[in-house]
């Protein structure tokens, strides 16, 4: 039996060889494909559960503020799966209410409401109602609620308004998100060009265009409303339930807008819930009225 010989790579033929590099090459570049849309997905994704050494690295890591909201994210379930380990973090969580990136704000905002017994959350809490994003601020009031705490009432009121967003600055309107359009928080709503280059004006609030009140091309000063948006069904609904348990009979003219269906494009559980909302905030504001004078009787 005859041994066929394997020629190294300098007696293979260079079409040969040329064909094997093409392979690897292309080897490489599928594995490349695969491992970094799964690292990016890795550090993107917060569903990913850490361990306690990486949750007190994730909530340290000052340079990379995903890593902190995946951490929060994560404190979140803890403290809702009743995990007695999630208060070692505590105090780290609290020291994130003053952090600069508004993400942060945002998500603590919401993760503090999960354990409604720790007094020190709740007044972390309340600062966050004077926060400048207006995200940071529904979240907080929303927590405050967990807590029997009605601070955020007038959060709730806006959240049920339409919001005017403003100019960051004097410039020319480039970019116009069409009228209609459905805008999350972040979302490109335009652009303006400015003496220092171009802005980019993001909506800080979930909504859809309602009208422009500035012309594409035309010029607007800073802090000048440029355009309205009416409140996501998301946004209604959430602040339709909090009104259900801190609301009172003055918020009923605009809860019962939504009850009678006077906004379009919100979904029927919306329009339930506000009738709900309404007919709890009547039974309260009734059932306060007998007492009061019930109380009057007895004087």
């Amino acid at each position: 039996m005859t041994d066929t010989a394997i020629p190294s790579n300098g007696d293979m033929p260079l079409a040969e060889a040329r064909q094997r590099r093409v392979a690897l090459l292309m080897i490489t570049l599928v594995v490349l494909f695969v491992l970094v849309p799964f690292l990016f997905w890795r550090d993107t994704w917060f569903g990913r559960a850490l361990t306690d050494e990486e949750m007190g690295q994730y909530l340290a890591d000052g340079t990379k503020p995903r890593r902190i909201q995946h951490a929060l994210v994560q404190m979140g379930e803890r403290i809702n799966r009743g995990d007695p380990t999630a208060k070692r973090w505590y105090p780290q969580l609290l020291q994130l209410t003053g952090n600069p990136h508004p993400e942060i704000r945002v998500t603590l905002a919401w993760v503090l409401g999960a354990d409604h017994r720790a007094e020190e959350f709740h007044r972390a809490l309340l600062p966050l109602l004077q926060d400048a994003e207006p995200m940071v601020r529904r979240n907080a009031a929303l927590s405050l609620v967990r807590f029997g705490d009605a601070s955020g009432r007038d959060e709730f009121l806006a959240m049920l308004r339409p919001y005017a967003v403003r100019a960051p600055a004097d410039g020319t309107l480039s970019y116009r998100l069409p009228q209609g359009n459905a805008a999350e928080r972040g979302t490109l709503l335009a652009r303006l060009e400015t003496s220092q280059g171009t802005l980019e004006v993001s909506s800080p609030v979930p909504g859809t265009v309602e009208k422009w009140l500035a012309e594409e091309q035309s010029r607007v000063a800073a802090e000048q409303e440029i355009l309205v948006l009416m409140p996501g069904s998301e946004q209604v609904w959430e602040a339709m339930r909090a009104l259900y348990l801190v609301g009172r009979a003055e918020d009923l003219p605009e809860v019962e807008r939504y009850a009678r269906g006077a906004v379009s494009d919100l979904a029927d559980e919306v329009r339930q819930q506000a009738s709900l909302t309404a007919a709890e905030i009547r039974r309260r504001a009734l059932q306060n009225r007998e007492s009061n004078e019930e109380n009057r009787g007895k004087q």
